[in-house]
């Protein structure tokens, strides 16, 4: 992530130094304080913008991406969107393997910074156990072509460098010690590079991964179909074993909508899905912890890439 004294030559400059804002009207009388990162203010309003800058550059420094290549992934979205941001701005071409199950602000941003986009249809049953698997099936098939840079964001350990920026930001903006970090899997590169400096810093911080109520497959062994873009992908991410973490908790998909909601209306802070799951997980922690301790959670994306989606009606 870009340093204060950062050249300014180059948008991707703009990514990281996203603001850890204390939740004031939210938070019950006897809870610990909540802190909640906005990393929506990242330049296409997603955390992923850390995780692709980091992968494209690093494949760059490798010689594994070259002028010419297209790079390929599958997306529900806001990878994808990142991906499209950082590739139009470094000059490569950019294919996204998506699903009609997924925001439809979020394809269309997609197309909007210059990716081609495929979409494979999942007649409307939301995101399902068997839908990242057929896409990253479908990805892997695309990608065995010439020419073509697969950027295997589930697997690729080179996100970790780009959300350890992120760990390294919490750990100067909260000036007290960090009892919990709580944060949603997706590809648990997130929840990686920011355990790894919160846990290095002070080894008694306890990491929570969350998971929707409706897909509860790491806290119960049960896979289910849900409605939560970017998490509950129907399998165990490998970088979910470069995490160290204490617990893991389901929380009601409902209870996450509500709790965007309640973000917007109360708090001024418009994020998405994941986002109010994450929250409502850490007062619950928080109400747990009880005063004078600190919780610290993450707004993913912004709730902008939701309207459409009825999340907010």
């Amino acid at each position: 992530m870009r340093p204060a004294s950062a050249s300014t030559t180059s948008i991707t400059t703009a990514i990281g130094n996203t603001p850890l804002i204390k939740l004031r009207k939210l938070v019950p009388d006897e809870c610990a304080d909540i802190y909640v990162k906005l990393e929506y203010v990242n330049p296409t309003g997603s955390y992923k913008d850390r995780m692709v800058l980091a992968i494209i550059e690093e494949a760059e420094k490798r010689g594994a991406l070259r002028p010419g290549m297209t790079v390929i992934e599958c997306t529900a979205g806001n990878t994808g969107t990142s991906l499209a941001f950082v590739c139009g701005a470094k000059g490569y071409r950019f294919k996204a393997i998506s699903s009609d199950a997924f925001a439809k602000e979020k394809l269309q941003a997609m197309r909007v910074f210059g990716a081609e986009v495929e979409l494979l249809s999942n007649e409307g049953r939301g995101i399902t156990p068997d839908l990242i698997p057929r896409m990253i099936n479908h990805v892997q098939k695309l990608s065995a072509q010439e020419g073509f840079y697969w950027t295997k964001q589930f697997e690729n350990t080179d996100a970790l460098t780009g959300f350890r920026g992120m760990g390294k930001e919490i750990l100067s903006q909260v000036k007290q010690p960090i009892d919990v970090f709580c944060a949603a899997v997706g590809t648990a590169g997130m929840l990686a590079g920011v355990s790894q400096e919160l846990k290095n810093a002070n080894p008694a911080t306890r990491v929570v991964v969350l998971e929707p109520a409706e897909a509860a497959l790491l806290s119960q062994g049960k896979p289910g179909s849900h409605k939560v873009d970017g998490i509950g992908v129907g399998f165990i991410p490998p970088l979910l074993g470069k995490v160290s973490y204490d617990a893991v908790r389901a929380i009601e998909e409902s209870e996450a909508r509500r709790m965007a909601k309640s973000l917007a209306s109360e708090e001024g802070i418009l994020a998405g899905t994941s986002s109010g799951l994450n929250v409502a997980a850490a007062i619950a922690l928080g109400k747990e912890l009880g005063p004078g301790r600190v919780v610290v959670t993450v707004a993913c994306d912004s709730g902008l890439k939701y309207l459409s989606s009825g999340l907010f009606d």
